[in-house]
């Protein structure tokens, strides 16, 4: 069989990337390692809770802008509910909180009410973001194009220009003397990067431009529900999504990408399977594509490489609450609590290497917007910061999990400081470190934003989507445009647009990989009042031991309000019989529910065996 495209990959720009190929007609193959698509972008279950993953707030989606543009072509807006939060950000003090509304007039005005001695800087720096935007956004996106007007540039372009020549801290420093309004117009730099003084001030001023001019929007149910309907876009267009799958080489012959080899990430019994295409796209890390390469183009890509440094990683602690947190004091969906020992922009990113008792943070309140992340009587928040693979990845299990629950305890006690009694509402907390990103995404230093997007990557000194193979494209937040949703998005569908004009295909037959991990149940039956039993049909190479288990997916779930489509379950049956069968308690789930309705014939997912 051969496929127009293999993307590795089911990040947001490779599932951008693969449902665009796919709404032009090209038969599409993407194989992803994790058991669900959309990698940052995705959520997991704890509880009574969805727990999102990496969605604070997303930018871009002003009405007819490139994303929105994008969302309709792929029909999102008519699958995937999107909320807007009320307000950018606030900043909480002893004095007073400082709210960063949306609007470029509104954000004006407020910041002046402020700053009055600082209106001009003020004044300058708003018409510098809506230029960033406007003019980036307005940019020939034909490199020929682009060379003939080079000349003309910074006339035609100044804020986009000067946005690609300052960092954030130079930009700041040459025309805003107050260092708290230095600190209030970055507090939420983790967005974007760590440190004010190497982060390009075209990074900066691009999505925070984007927020203030359409605002900021979280995904209802979340990010996952976005990532959903991308693979299933992909394969309602006849394209196939592949989970569950490692991608251990490209195949190259004569100069040209000929096909990709892959194996199963879950059951070691399957054997490496290569198939054919005309291109591939690599949502990957680009710091491990030489791993999947031949010679010599593994050792010119990584000359390519070079030194350049890997984005910051975060840390996020998860919460589910017993209830609404207004009568705590938390008013804002996003609260941003400085580090004490911040006074000025060149203690921002010291303050990030050091003692978690002073470290600052953000703390999102989800319930400030219908998000689908709890019931109606509960409330699921997250914190956020800065962080870094270093301080995590030579601990011992036992060190890691005690480090873990030293900070978490730090951040409980600063979170109730700040407001009074809501610890006691806690139901859940869990810690991921840049060392969980790294394990579940493959990013080297669990970097969130690719190569750290300093000047010397800015724009398009970043890697384009096309740079090492003729047939080869690279779509992540490592490219070009660059880290976040909306960098990610645009990555995406840029590469796909540069493989339409690039006419690399050739006819291809209907023939699809089949996969044999998809089995339909065979019988259910209730073991007792409170467990159902479900037997499935056993995959030919699935050889598993008693007291193994694997991941079941229900394929289409009747019910699932608050809840995910799969479990994590030990296996009933043993190594011998000719079927698989699970014992499924009725927890007043979703998924419980869904397994007490499904019937004889309708399909599941087996990941594994594992353990």
């Amino acid at each position: 069989m051969k496929y127009n495209t293999i993307i590795i990959g089911g990040g947001l720009s490779g599932l951008t990337a693969g449902a665009t190929l796919s709404k032009f007609g090209k038969k599409v193959l993407l194989l992803e390692q994790h058991h669900k698509p959309g990698g940052c972008a995705s959520t997991f279950k704890r509880g009574d809770f969805i727990i999102e993953v990496g969605l604070h707030e997303m930018s871009g989606l002003a009405e007819n802008g490139t994303l929105r543009r994008i969302f309709k072509m792929l029909e999102v807006e008519d699958n995937v509910q999107l909320e807007q939060v009320p307000e950018f950000y606030g900043i909480l003090s002893d004095k007073e909180d400082f709210v960063f509304p949306h609007g470029f007039e509104a954000a004006t005005k407020a910041l002046i009410n402020k700053y009055p001695e600082e209106e001009k800087g003020i004044k300058k720096f708003m018409k510098m973001l809506a230029g960033i935007r406007k003019e980036a956004m307005n940019l020939p996106r034909s490199p020929l194009k682009r060379k003939l007007i080079y000349p003309l540039m910074p006339l035609l372009y100044p804020n986009l220009i000067t946005a690609t020549r300052h960092t954030v801290g130079s930009w700041l420093d040459k025309y805003i003397n107050s260092e708290e309004l230095k600190l209030d117009l970055t507090a939420h730099i983790a967005y974007w990067g760590d440190d004010p003084y190497t982060l390009s001030m075209f990074y900066f001023g691009l999505p925070f431009a984007g927020f203030i001019e359409s605002g900021g929007y979280f995904i209802k149910g979340g990010s996952q529900k976005l990532s959903d309907h991308l693979a299933s876009y992909i394969e309602k267009q006849g394209g196939t999504v592949l989970l569950g799958k490692r991608v251990e080489k490209i195949v190259t012959q004569n100069g040209k990408a000929t096909g990709v080899t892959f194996h199963d990430s879950f059951n070691k019994n399957e054997e490496s399977v290569t198939v054919s295409c005309d291109n591939v796209v690599a949502n990957a890390a680009i710091p491990t594509v030489p791993d999947l390469l031949d010679e010599p183009y593994a050792s010119s890509l990584k000359r390519m490489i070079g030194s350049h440094p890997d984005s910051t990683s975060l840390l996020c602690m998860y919460f589910g609450f017993n209830q609404n947190l207004d009568q705590f004091g938390v008013k804002y969906y996003s609260n941003f609590i400085q580090g004490e020992d911040v006074r000025s922009l060149k203690d921002v990113h010291p303050n990030q290497l050091g003692d978690w008792k002073k470290r600052s943070f953000i703390f999102v309140d989800y319930e400030k917007v219908d998000a689908g992340l709890a019931p109606p009587e509960k409330a699921a928040g997250v914190i956020c910061a800065v962080d870094y693979l270093k301080f995590w990845e030579h601990l011992s299990d036992e060190a890691y999990k005690a480090k873990k629950e030293e900070v978490a305890q730090i951040l409980l006690q600063r979170l109730e400081k700040q407001f009074p009694g809501i610890r006691e509402s806690i139901e859940y907390y869990e810690i991921s470190t840049p060392k969980t990103i790294k394990r579940y995404t493959a990013n080297p230093s669990g970097a969130v934003y690719g190569f750290a997007q300093t000047l010397e990557l800015t724009a398009s000194k970043r890697f384009r989507n096309n740079f090492l193979i003729p047939n080869l494209y690279f779509a992540s937040a490592w490219a070009f445009p660059g880290g976040g949703f909306e960098g990610s998005i645009t990555g995406g569908f840029l590469a796909a647009l540069q493989m339409n004009k690039d006419k690399i295909w050739s006819d291809t037959d209907t023939e699809k990989y089949s996969d044999n991990r998809i089995v339909k149940l065979k019988s259910s039956k209730k073991v007792d009042e409170n467990t159902v039993e479900l037997t499935f049909e056993k995959p030919e190479e699935f050889k598993n031991e008693k007291g193994q288990y694997a991941i079941l997916n229900l394929k289409n779930p009747e019910i699932t309000e608050l809840d995910l489509p799969y479990r994590w379950l030990p296996m009933a049956s043993n190594g011998e019989d000719n079927h698989l069968r699970f014992h499924i308690k009725q927890d007043g789930s979703s998924f419980s529910k869904s397994c007490e309705l499904i019937d004889i014939g309708d399909e599941a997912v087996v990941f594994g065996p594992m353990g």
